[in-house]
């Protein structure tokens, strides 16, 4: 029997050795060369001195979130190129996309995570190589329907807040701009000291402001109308919490993706004095622009929508008339931007082009595959 045992512990330590030198090995790597895929760069309108809103629409890769100086890197790529344009001055504001620093949770991750072909070989890897830290929030994790994907962005997620944070940072003090840097998930996040830091409750799509000496605004924007995937693990927000903030181009709001498409954030918004809106948004698959539309997704349609556009009006077209170009109409703002993620994330996929409302005017940014980085004087 001591034999036994003997052998058993022998047997349970090689294992562990063996699992702890695999989860811990293969995670560094030589630097990525860096890929923009830039496809559009262009302004609209004439500089009036009274600044301007540069929209970027990234190309982003697995391996642009390998560490933070990858991720900053890579978004930097698209300043300089701003820069360069005669963009960049200190009155522009810079708007990023939904979802762009909610990968960051594959930050520092084994290489294997980064160059496997479907999300879900990438995200198996990461749990597999994490399994104690993952096995710990996934059994303390609140009420949510989907604890597996809660799970995966909760145990990452103050590496993903610093990361974020350092990286928006650095490059909104190093261009001088003011960031709307997109969107991440993270658990009950708010700012204290100064610091982006994240609590133990609920999960939210989360966006944050930076300021061009590089400190973040107190007030985060939390997504208030989650879609059909991600209701099961992200909470929803609430309309009247929506900030307003004080911008060079006016006082601005920002909706993130689907919340873009309800009366209600728009109310909210305009109670508050909003005479811009900036939308961050991601969609996929690759060309769902083209096909039918669906319908609106996880929550009630509002009244004032047609149930026969349902498959008879495209994505792209549902956009154009429920989301931000035709529902700016309904408050005092004449100017609104919305961008969307794009690149090669797995099979994720991506689709989407720029759609800007100046004077209430639409304008929209060309249907490419690939980054996008159109400027509109103000």
């Amino acid at each position: 029997m001591r034999k036994f045992i003997l052998v058993l512990v022998i047997i349970i330590a090689l294992a562990t050795v063996g699992y702890l030198t695999w989860s811990t090995t293969g995670r560094a790597r030589p630097p990525a060369a860096i890929d923009l895929h830039i496809e559009e760069i262009r302004a609209i309108g004439a500089d009036q001195g009274h600044g301007n809103v540069v929209g970027i629409q990234p190309y982003m890769f697995p391996y642009d979130y390998a560490a933070m100086t990858d991720f900053r890197t890579k978004l930097a790529g698209y300043l300089d190129q701003a820069k360069q344009a005669g963009f960049l001055n200190d009155k522009t504001v810079v708007l990023f996309p939904e979802y762009l620093g909610a990968w960051l949770v594959v930050i520092g991750e084994k290489t294997s995570v980064y160059t496997a072909d479907k999300v879900d070989t990438a995200m198996q890897t990461m749990v597999l190589s994490n399994l104690g830290r993952f096995l710990y929030t996934f059994a303390t994790a609140p009420d949510v329907a989907d604890k597996l994907k809660y799970s995966l962005f909760k145990f990452k997620a103050a590496q993903m807040a610093e990361a974020y944070q350092d990286a928006f940072s650095w490059l909104a003090k190093e261009y001088r701009v003011h960031i709307i840097a997109g969107s991440i998930l993270l658990p009950e996040p708010q700012v204290q000291n100064g610091r982006l830091v994240t609590g133990s409750g609920q999960l939210y799509n989360v966006t944050a402001i930076f300021n061009p000496d590089g400190t973040i605004q107190p007030d985060l924007v939390k997504k208030v109308y989650p879609i059909g995937a991600e209701l099961p693990f992200i909470a929803c927000g609430r309309d009247s919490d929506i900030p307003v903030f004080d911008l060079p181009i006016g006082k601005t709001a920002v909706l993130i993706c689907a919340d873009s498409w309800y009366p209600g954030p728009y109310k909210a918004i305009e109670s508050k004095g909003a005479r811009f809106i900036a939308v961050p948004s991601y969609l996929s698959p690759d060309n769902i622009t083209s096909q039918p539309w669906r319908g609106y997704d996880g929550h009630n349609a509002p009244k004032d929508v047609d149930p026969n556009d349902i498959k008879r009006l495209t994505e792209s077209q549902a956009w154009l008339k429920y989301s931000l170009n035709g529902r700016i109409k309904s408050v005092t703002a004449k100017d609104g931007f919305n961008v969307f993620l794009r690149g090669k994330l797995w099979d994720l996929g991506s689709d989407g082009y720029s759609i800007i409302v100046k004077d209430g005017q639409l304008e929209t940014g060309r249907h490419i595959d690939g980054a996008s980085i159109i400027n509109v004087w103000q």
